[in-house]
């Protein structure tokens, strides 16, 4: 008995996971769908969900809000800035459950686990930067929640790029490996490589295509990169009315670290700057170089700016 009304709870208590097909999509049933339904079918057993309720009334649940990315635009900042809300609950790490194979497969219990214990006044958050741009997703995300709010927070594209080369490039020398200049990774032939993951990472039209299928645009709140660098304060204002919290974050909550070149974060008293591996300098790049890389993105952010209705000042 005792364990049919646990089940009944939670069939109560959980955000809708029955998979659902958005009426814009009209293909055949996709294998990703095949793989959700089994996904559904493991989780939906009363045995598979654990009692994880905390003593203090907390508990861990699936959470109400994503950040989808984008890759180096800023997402490890923007959970930082928004974890200061006390009506808040972050997933420390990148849980990667929708676009890795063997995560996914675990199921929703599992999801659930790498959870934060949050109380029910409080949004559940979890950010994977590599969702944006992995194409099976959207439909995941959909398919698990329907009214998921989701945020994206992106840069200036040639930025990102840099930032993007940068990160593997600190990650190959922290281990003592050789790494080739962005040089060799942004040429070919004598031409912009415009296979460069990198590149293609930027693209950010052609990402937000796959999630409007799925999401209406009103679900997707695009935080501006660039300004929360240099002004995080109006940003993370904005986050707060998409999410409907209450206004609790306010500008004494940021202060700028001159030694560092970057806003850090005051909360009750204690601060603290996000780790060293933010921030860090981006390579030289020869001026033509660079001028033929935003110059190839000139076009693909004219339709991205067409797409979502916004402009924002990227070269």
């Amino acid at each position: 008995m005792a364990a049919f009304l646990l089940g009944a709870v939670l069939l109560i208590v959980q955000p809708q996971i029955v998979p659902s097909r958005p009426a814009i999509n009209s293909n055949a049933e996709t294998s990703s769908q095949s793989v959700q339904r089994e996904l559904l079918k493991k989780t939906s057993q009363k045995n598979d969900f654990k009692e994880n309720i905390h003593s203090n009334g907390s508990c861990q649940q699936l959470p109400q809000t994503i950040i989808i990315g984008v890759r180096k635009g800023g997402t490890r900042a923007l959970l930082e800035m928004l974890s200061l809300h006390p009506d808040i609950a972050a997933a420390e790490s990148e849980v990667h459950f929708f676009d890795w194979e063997d995560h996914y497969r675990n199921g929703l219990q599992w999801y659930i686990n790498q959870m934060p214990f949050s109380y029910p006044h409080q949004i559940t958050v979890e950010k994977t930067p590599a969702y944006f741009t992995s194409p099976k997703v959207p439909e995941r995300v959909y398919n698990m929640n329907q009214s998921m709010r989701l945020l994206l927070i992106l840069r200036d594209p040639s930025e990102r790029v840099l930032s993007d080369y940068t990160q593997v490039f600190y990650n190959h020398m922290q281990k003592h490996k050789p790494y080739p200049s962005i040089e060799q990774f942004l040429i070919k032939n004598g031409e912009l490589n415009v296979d460069y993951k990198a590149i293609n990472r930027s693209l950010y039209y052609i990402h937000m295509q796959n999630w409007l299928k799925y999401f209406p645009l009103d679900h997707i709140h695009i935080v501006d990169g660039d300004k929360l660098i240099k002004d995080p304060f109006p940003e993370i204002e904005k986050v707060e009315r998409f999410l409907k919290l209450s206004p609790q974050i306010n500008a004494s909550n940021f202060y700028f670290n001159k030694t560092k070149g970057f806003y850090c974060l005051r909360d009750g008293g204690r601060e603290r700057c996000l780790h060293e591996s933010k921030g860090r300098a981006h390579p030289h790049v020869d001026s033509r170089l660079l001028e033929k890389l935003q110059e190839y993105f000139h076009e693909p952010n004219k339709k991205f700016f067409e797409l979502v209705g916004r402009t924002f000042d990227w070269h």
